[in-house]
This record gives C-alpha cells, structure tokens and sequence, in this order.
C-alpha cells in the first residue's frame, strides 16, 4: 500500500523548479493595488490564479466583485459534509516598487540570486500563496484529502482590505469553515519553526491643520499669526508623555496586560534581544514605553508613530512662508480588546483638548484593523506545529507579531473560525522595500510543512 504523505511529499520534491516558475509567472504581474494606473494587472493576477485554480481541479472557481479589487475564490468538498472545512486565505497585490533607483534589480522580473528570489512580492505574499498551492495540489496528486479546501485570495490588503468585513459579513455562507489558514505571516530565522497567535490592529489617523486663509510672508506676519506647522509639531510632541506612554486619553484602558507566563515564553524566543532590535534597525540606541523589551513593545504593546509630515515650502532652498495648512499621517498599532473606534474617539478628544482654537482642525481616520488573538491548543494549531517540528527537527515557537493583518480578524469575528497564523518570510527579506527577496530554501521547507499538516489534520 502507498503512503500519500510521502507520496505527496515526493511530487512537491519533483516539482520544486515548477513551483519556482510560477512564482515567477505571478511576480511578473505589477499587481499594485494602491495605484488605479495598475488596476488592469489587479484583474489579471486574480485571472491568474483563478486559472491556476481551475487547472488544480477545484469547482465554483470565480473572481467575485467586492466593490474594490476582485477576490478570487475556489472550494473543493469532496472530504464530505462531516469533514472539517479549511479556509486558506491569502492577497495577490504588492506594495509599489518605489523608490525604482533603489533596487537592483526589475522589481517585477523574479531573479535567482544564490538561495534567493528577488522580486516585489515573492516574500509578501506571492511566494506564500503559491506555496499553499502547490502543497495543496502535492496531496491531491497523492489522492484524496480529509479536509474540504476553499479559498479566500484577496487584492487590497496592502491597502487596508477595505472592501474585505461587508464582503464577508455579505458571502458568509459561501465562506463558511471550521478554521482558516493564513501563510502571511513569518518565520523567525530560517532554523526556526515559527508559528504566529498575536497580530496587532490599526487605527490610520490624517490630521489637518488650518489657520490663515492662505501662506504669508513670514517677515510680515512671523510671531502674530498661529503657525499650523509649529502647531502641529506641537501637538504631535505631547501625544507621548516622558516614559514614552501614548497620552490619548483613555489609550490604556482596554489594553490586556501581558502574563508572566507569556512574558517567559518570549524570552525563548532568539533573535529579539534589545540589541538585535538595534543592530537590525541601525541605530545605536532604542526608544519605547518603560517597563517593557523591544521585542515586547513591537508585538504585543499598542504604539503611536507619525508616518509623515506635510507643511509648507519643502523644495530646495529657502522660502520664508508661513503655511496655511499642515498635515500628519499618524497610525496607532493597537493589541488584544482595542478597537479603532475606540482610537479614534481618543485622537479626536486629544486634539480637540489640545489644538488652540485659532486654528482649524480635522482627524480623518483613512484605515484601521482589529487586533487578534488565537488560541495556542486547537486542534488546527497543533497539526501545524507537529508539521513544522517535523520539517525543522526543532520544537516550534509561538509568537506575536506587529504587524496587521485586517482579514484575519474579518475571518475570527464575522466567520467565527480560527485562524492558523504561518509563513515562511524572514524577518531580512525586505517586504515593502526594494530588492524583496524570498529565501527558497527556507520557502520550500514550507511546502512541505504544509503538506504534513494537511495529513495532521487527518489523524487529529
């Protein structure tokens, strides 16, 4: 008698220079779903994969209006109605590649640098998707699954997954599941079996400040005249007290403390020492809330960071103006039992409370994601961990990430489901900047984690 574990585990071995290829196909797509010129190459990656889709044997393969980018969805039910269902999510648009002169090589022609593929999205999260896909087809080719699949493959994650909750909230049915797997997550080091139950929200603020009707010359008007620009540097100056705490009022309130036990499980965790934050960084010294390490405020503590500055004359040379209108892009990452709706009633009271009222203002929330967090013991997030000691020979760490992810909490609140936070990134690989890269040997492991757990899933 056969065994389709190593069966399946066989073809993923045989098929590794295919798998890579089309890796390549799909990067080769400019899929950028932040800027409307890219939008026909937004519909042709999701034609893409809904062709891949197809030719893998799934049914009800389609790419479903969502009011924004298309989602391209799929389901194979032939486990039966008493099998669990697995949602396996992923996004098929890429940050822009600017800036252009920075990298390399093309952004959107995959290059093999060594044990590399260098690439905008082969990291995040092209390379993810098709490792899902290939480790997927590896066990269909080895026979039949005991697991029904369908999938969830969004485009405008990386700009909030706008269109994503009403979405959901509308095709419940059709995306109904007993747990979801989401391979946008990362490893910690490629000797490093990694698995994710913490990613932090969101909560994307522009403020805008307005005080005379248009710039003034500042040798006339300097020192009568409040300054939207001084006034914004003002305002963002006080949102952090001296131990580096958020001062929105309230910003505490909800937060759920971290335990001992939690906070002893981190220290295991390699690579995340205040120095390694520092060296990674490049700086030679840390900044944060007290009380807490590096690796601690960047998971599982909220933040409050400004993402850019706009006032004013900023060409080259002088110009002596005073700015009618300044602007702040400022996002909170926000942890377990926050809500962006709460943030938002916080910055607005802030601001109301602290900007004099000779000038105007407004806060417009652009995006925002809820935090999640998963259990460690599920059936689902054993299976996966077993895989991942399997394929690594190392006992599997849990972690929290920074980052947000706004569909998992669509599929945790609306759907109900669990969700399998994994991946095979590494924290060198340069997501959003240029020359992303995808380290192969460590991707192709995770085709093959995948596949075991596919088979755990069966013997759980």
């Amino acid at each position: 008698m056969t065994d389709p574990r190593n069966n399946a585990l066989k073809f993923a071995h045989d098929n590794r220079p295919r798998f890579l290829d089309e890796l390549k196909e799909l990067v080769a797509i400019p899929s950028i779903s932040a800027d409307s010129a890219y939008r026909p190459d937004i519909q042709r990656a999701s034609e893409w994969l809904a062709a891949k889709l197809k030719a893998l044997g799934f049914e009800n393969v389609k790419t479903l209006d969502t009011g924004g980018h298309p989602m391209v969805y799929a389901d194979l039910m032939k486990a039966g109605p008493k099998a669990p269902t697995m949602l396996v999510y992923g996004h098929y648009d890429v940050q822009p590649a600017d800036p252009m002169e920075l990298w390399e090589t093309k952004p959107f022609e995959a290059v093999k640098k060594g044990d590399y593929l260098v690439g905008r999205g082969t990291s995040d999260m092209k390379g993810q998707v098709i490792a899902s896909l290939a480790a997927v087809e590896s066990a269909l080719k080895a026979g039949d699954v005991s697991v029904n699949i369908k999938w969830m493959i969004e485009g405008e994650e990386e700009i909030g997954s706008g269109s994503m909750e009403d979405f959901i909230k509308a095709n419940a049915k059709l995306f109904a599941c007993d747990f979801a797997v989401n391979p946008d997550a990362g490893m910690l080091a490629p000797d490093q079996p990694t698995l994710t139950y913490g990613l932090r929200g969101l909560a994307y603020f522009e403020i805008h400040l307005t005080g005379p009707n248009k710039d003034l010359h500042s040798g006339y008007f300097g020192g009568t005249v409040r300054n939207p620009g001084n006034e914004l540097a003002r305002l963002i100056s006080g949102m952090h007290d001296k131990k580096n705490r958020v001062t929105l009022p309230g910003f505490y309130d909800s937060v759920r403390k971290l335990d001992a036990e939690e906070r002893g499980e981190f220290e295991r965790i390699p690579h995340t020492s205040d120095a390694d934050y520092a060296k990674a960084a490049g700086v030679t010294g840390l900044w944060g809330e007290e009380g807490f390490t590096a690796f601690e405020r960047a998971t599982s503590r909220p933040t409050l960071e400004v993402n850019g500055i706009l006032c004013g004359y900023t060409g080259e040379g002088p110009k002596t103006v005073l700015p009618a209108k300044a602007m702040a892009k400022i996002s909170c990452r926000l942890v377990a039992d926050q809500s962006p709706k709460q943030v938002e009633q916080q910055m607005v009271a802030y601001v109301k409370e602290h900007c004099h009222p000779a000038v105007k203002w407004e806060v417009k929330m652009i995006s925002d994601g809820e935090p999640v967090i998963s259990g460690r013991d599920s059936r689902e997030m054993l299976a996966m961990a077993k895989a991942f000691d399997t394929v690594w020979g190392k006992k599997t760490i849990f972690r929290r990430e920074g980052g947000t992810i706004s569909a998992v909490a669509y599929i945790q609140n609306v759907l109900g489901a669990e969700c399998v936070n994994t991946g095979f990134g590494l924290p060198d690989d340069l997501i959003h900047s240029p020359n992303e890269h995808l380290h192969i040997p460590t991707w192709e492991k995770g085709v093959d984690a995948l596949i075991h757990f596919i088979y755990n899933l069966g013997e759980a």
